[in-house]
């Protein structure tokens, strides 16, 4: 786990030219340590805009005659956020994160600058960018690492876990492998956490051992109860060969509440999802790449099947069928305090 130097405001990393620009895309590695893109080089999901804003050729350019303030529609706590930027114009731009602003450096020569900005302060916010009148910022890469997630299956035994038995339809065979994998085979199941979460960050790395099987991760689950909270869903099939037309809602998804925009990885691959739970608001990034953005609008209610559930529960792993075959590993959360 990374540690967070607390005096640490931002670290100014470099000042770089660079010969072409392109979209941004995360390395094997940042993927696998759970970073994740806040700006896709392709679209603006993820923000609320006010002002004007648009990508073009893998550069999210804001600002214009009139203050543009662009908002994140998640809310991130400890962690680090590494961009490269730059921008032009009499008015420096701004950051506000989890109650700190910070003006950004000046760059009237067009150089781009790369940081890495992590804020002292603790608590959880939505990421604010400001661009004053007549300022123009470019970005053409903003990713953000959380740092304070803890292990939540130890790769040894089930200790914290329990396998829901109380279903005639329960078949799943739940195994730790000699890697030190969680492998689901068969199904329908349920193996659930018997500690209880409500906002979160959580992330893990998952395969799927056959061709477009189905699994998914529930959350805010009632303990107890068959796959009863929201899904993190796990299907890698599109049709059409198109990868927008993901088939029964996508990898990502909020099952039943929002489908998967794009299905980003492969059967037969490792790849990484990241959930941020906080609120009635639910994001979701598979490979670092940000698939979701759902707010439950429906009226409270603790059984999230009848409507918004905010409140604790537990977080599972789904045996769907008797084809039913995925190996999980690197599972682990972040606890965020309540608002």
């Amino acid at each position: 786990m990374r540690s967070l130097a607390v005096s640490a405001i931002f670290l100014l990393a470099a000042s770089v030219s660079c010969a072409a620009d392109k979209p941004f895309a995360l390395g094997a590695k940042e993927i696998a340590d759970g970073r994740i893109m806040l700006f896709d080089g392709e679209t603006t999901f993820g923000w609320k805009i006010e002002g004007e804003a648009k990508v073009a050729d893998g550069i999210l350019k804001i600002g214009g005659e009139k203050t543009a303030t662009l908002t994140t529609t998640s809310e991130f706590a400890r962690g680090d956020v590494v961009w490269s930027f730059r921008q032009t114009g009499l008015n420096q731009a701004t950051m506000n994160w989890r109650g700190e602003e910070r003006k950004l450096s000046s760059t009237t020569n067009k150089a781009w600058v790369k940081e890495i900005y992590e804020p002292g302060a603790l608590g959880c916010s939505p990421i604010r960018l400001n661009v004053p009148p007549g300022s123009e910022l470019e970005i053409r890469a903003f990713s953000f690492q959380p740092m304070f997630l803890e292990p939540l299956f130890n790769g040894g035994d089930f200790n914290g876990w329990k396998q829901f038995t109380g279903d005639k339809r329960d078949k799943s065979k739940f195994t730790v492998t000699p890697e030190g994998w969680l492998n689901v085979k068969d199904g329908p199941g349920d193996l659930q956490t018997e500690k209880q979460f409500d906002d979160f960050v959580l992330q893990l790395e998952c395969i799927s051992n056959g061709k477009h099987l189905n699994s998914g991760i529930f959350f805010r689950a009632i303990p107890g109860e068959y796959q009863n909270g929201y899904e993190m869903q796990i299907q890698n099939g599109f049709k059409d060969n198109d990868r927008t037309k993901p088939t029964d809602a996508g990898t990502g998804a909020i099952y039943r509440r929002q489908q998967a925009r794009k299905v980003v990885p492969n059967d037969f691959e490792w790849f990484s999802m990241t959930l941020i739970a906080r609120g009635n608001h639910m994001a979701t990034w598979v490979n670092g790449y940000q698939v979701t953005d759902f707010t439950d609008i429906r009226p409270a209610n603790d059984n999230p099947r009848n409507g918004s559930k905010t409140g604790k529960g537990a977080i599972s792993i789904q045996g769907h069928d008797p084809t039913t075959n995925l190996s999980f590993r690197n599972i682990r959360i972040g606890e965020i305090s309540k608002k």
